[in-house]
């Protein structure tokens, strides 16, 4: 009876020590994702990209079930970092801006100034640099707050990168430069100290100082070797090889160019291998035996005080007592518990049976609308292809009416496609919002650039009245405002012909954490009926027959639109006579930061690359479509190209390995081995030839696997000639 008494009290014990052994466990969770974290940060330096993802997938696992907002938004932040390196821009830019947020809400100041020098580095890349310097500004703030100095120092190294790619100003760069060396030195961040020399090096170089430049060339290389940092390794190197190439010692540029290109074939099949033994298991072992210690101790504590204790009986008789009752409770609920464990079990197999069948329904949907895209999109480049060709070669006039009702058949269809990929997103529930600050004026001046041609071509006039007194930085989800103007406006460039197109934002209440805008878009064209206005917003629907015969048009814009309003928790409006024109608004509470005037260094205006960069340039064309061979081919020979063609992947990779070609336009599905195979055979041998992916296929889901595998760029087929001869122009300029 003593022993029975003395286990009931031990229990007793042991349940009143639960909330320790949860702190002990929750410490150690911590403990585990700040290693798992500090781990990933050093194998992205290291490039080791499978290991750093798979820890930051544990890492984010543990944080979401322990609630730790702070490690959360650090995870989003290193992810964003690693889909930078993997050349997915638009997955980076929503992990830091996910980031961003979360770090702002929680107060995490230092978490957000880390990633917003981060984020600037992506706006440099995409040629925002204005962007780039309101993040740098911001988070120079925070450090120059924090006494931050090391940190201080990085701001000042991504700030000489900025001026480096935008206003070419060296000495401007140089001291900025030299600024970052003084507040890194004597510290612990190796890879950026690495960062500095080798920005050095490309400094100096513009300024014809060989000797300075070599000099810090070989520092970051040094540093590189020594902490192991083979992307700085690989970028030193052949930095290094140019300095010595423009010296003309030939010979020691090359051993420094074959270093390069050895250290980028390492990075490139690096051994993706398995992580070690997961570290939260080791924590969960150390914790469960420190765990039983604790009650081993209680327990013979227990048995030496109840030893002499005289309510051993009377404590045994109520325990025997409970636990009878609680066997006569089990005996008589027995029955009813197992008639409903048997009916949950038959309701679980029905729940799991539906779920697989609809996620086969919803598996089998994307794979059609994938494989009818790619067959839409090839016969489609063929027809917007020919078009062009046949518009430039001075058709009579009964011929070029022809071929510009094919050319707007062509369009109506890609955006028919476009539209229903849109739609089905939406429906799906794949789309994400962001709220995030941006420049409101500058995103609707980027839509009116996209949309100006289209609107001169129907002779209309555009015009666009903004509020000035809208706070500068607006918070909110920038793609998707821009995603419903472009549909808006879209819509009444289509229904309006020599007409007038208005674009209002305005003020209509400011708070001070919140301001109410109205945006609207209006037009003189056609309008629509009173009876039409209310299923206007619907799949598939326009105001009238005769309005899609004379228009064309797929009827999805604004059913687009209506469901990007509802996730904004927003609605549109409209107004309209037939023949009178239409308005459209709709209203958007967003956050706002109050921005304090600074004069901002001029850019210097981007270069507009010209089509004679093409000239007598060698361009291999990869593609088994016959058809499209030819027009390719005789699109780029109107620019005086030199043009070689390969009918297969395997064709590709022999001829590229014997011949020297300038660029390669690759296509992705081919008989025998694919365009992305075929690329993986030339980075063997050749790192250095731009590879651009001309390609029908959907490219929502695929974008890392093509960069990762060694294409420098994608031309989603059907393109926009304009958009094509950019984007060549933009590697061969580099040659």
């Amino acid at each position: 009876m003593k022993k029975i008494l003395l286990r009931f009290l031990v229990l007793l014990m042991f349940f009143s020590h639960d909330g320790f052994s949860q702190e002990i466990q929750e410490d150690g969770t911590t403990t585990t994702i700040e290693a798992y974290l500090d781990s990933a940060g050093k194998n992205l330096d290291r490039m080791n990209i499978d290991v750093a993802h798979k820890q930051l997938v544990q890492a984010l696992k543990l944080s979401q079930d322990l609630g730790h907002k702070q490690f959360i938004a650090q995870t989003s932040g290193l992810l964003a970092q690693m889909y930078f390196v993997q050349h997915d821009y638009q997955k980076a830019e929503k992990e830091f801006l996910r980031a961003i947020k979360m770090q702002d809400n929680i107060e995490d100041r230092l978490g957000k100034a880390n990633s917003l020098v981060n984020f600037s580095k992506l706006n440099n890349v995409k040629q925002d640099f204005e962007e780039a310097n309101e993040n740098l500004d911001e988070a120079e703030e925070i450090y120059e707050d924090l006494g931050d100095s090391e940190n201080l120092g990085i701001v000042a190294l991504n700030r000489a990168v900025v001026v480096l790619n935008s206003t070419k100003n060296l000495g401007r760069a140089l001291h900025l430069l030299e600024k970052s060396e003084k507040l890194l030195s004597g510290g612990s961040n190796y890879y950026e100290q690495s960062r500095v020399y080798y920005y050095f090096a490309r400094t100096f170089m513009h300024t014809q100082d060989l000797k300075r430049a070599e000099e810090a060339a070989l520092k970051a290389i040094q540093i590189a070797e020594k902490y192991h940092y083979p992307s700085m390794q690989m970028s030193s190197n052949l930095m290094l090889s140019q300095i010595l190439e423009e010296k003309g010692n030939f010979k020691a540029s090359l051993i420094y160019l074959k270093e390069s290109n050895s250290i980028r074939n390492t990075i490139f099949n690096l051994n993706q291998q398995a992580m070690a033994l997961d570290a939260n298991t080791r924590y969960g072992v150390d914790l469960l035996k420190n765990q039983m210690n604790v009650i081993n101790e209680i327990n013979r504590e227990q048995e030496r005080t109840l030893q002499f204790n005289k309510l051993t009986t009377i404590l045994s008789v109520a325990l025997i007592t409970i636990l009878s009752l609680l066997t006569l409770s089990l005996y008589k609920n027995n029955h009813l518990r197992a008639r409903a464990n048997s009916l949950l079990q038959k309701k679980n197999a029905e729940l799991l049976l539906a779920k697989e069948n609809a996620e086969k329904a919803s598996l089998a949907k994307a794979q059609f609308l994938s494989t009818i895209t790619h067959e839409l999109r090839t016969p489609l480049y063929a027809v917007t292809g020919l078009t062009h060709l046949l518009l430039e070669e001075s058709p009579t006039p009964n011929q070029k009416e022809h071929l510009n009702s094919l050319k707007f058949s062509g369009e109506y269809l890609l955006s028919l496609i476009n539209n229903i990929l849109d739609l089905n997103k939406l429906e799906a529930k794949k789309v994400e919002t962001m709220d995030t600050s941006f420049n409101l004026k500058k995103r609707i001046n980027d839509v009116l650039i996209a949309l100006n041609k289209s609107g001169e071509d129907k002779g209309n006039k555009i015009h666009h009245e903004f509020d000035e007194a809208i706070p500068k930085r607006i918070k909110g989800d920038p793609l998707i405002i821009s995603q419903i103007l472009i549909n808006l406006i879209g819509n009444a460039i289509k229904f309006t012909e020599n007409g007038d197109i208005w674009i209002r934002v305005k003020l209509a209440k400011k708070t001070p954490d919140h301001v109410f805008l109205r945006f609207e878009v209006e037009d003189n064209g056609e309008g629509i009926s009173k009876e039409k206005q209310n299923s206007i917003f619907e799949n598939f629907t326009q105001g009238s027959m005769q309005i899609n015969r004379k228009f064309g048009g797929t009827g999805l814009g604004l059913s687009i639109v209506k469901n990007l309003l509802d996730l904004l928790h927003s609605e549109i409006h409209l107004e309209s006579d037939l023949g009178k024109g239409a308005l459209f608004y709709f209203q958007l509470t967003l956050g706002y930061i109050d921005v304090p005037e600074k004069k901002k260094a001029k850019l210097e205006s981007e270069v507009i690359l010209s089509n004679e960069i093409m000239h007598h340039k060698r361009i291999l064309i990869v593609e088994d479509n016959k058809i499209n061979q030819m027009i390719t081919r005789k699109i780029l020979e109107k620019h005086k190209v030199i043009c070689d063609v390969a009918d297969n992947g395997s064709i590709a990779v022999e001829k590229v390995q014997n011949n020297k070609y300038d660029l390669v336009l690759m296509d992705i599905h081919m008989p025998g081995i694919s365009g992305i195979e075929a690329t993986i055979e030339i980075r063997k041998f050749n790192n250095n030839i731009p590879i651009i992916a001309l390609t029908a296929v959907t490219l929502d889901d695929n974008l890392d696997q093509f960069y990762l595998n060694g294409f420098n760029d994608i031309i989603p087929k059907p393109y926009k000639v304009e958009e094509f001869f950019q984007k060549i122009n933009n590697y061969l300029v580099k040659i």
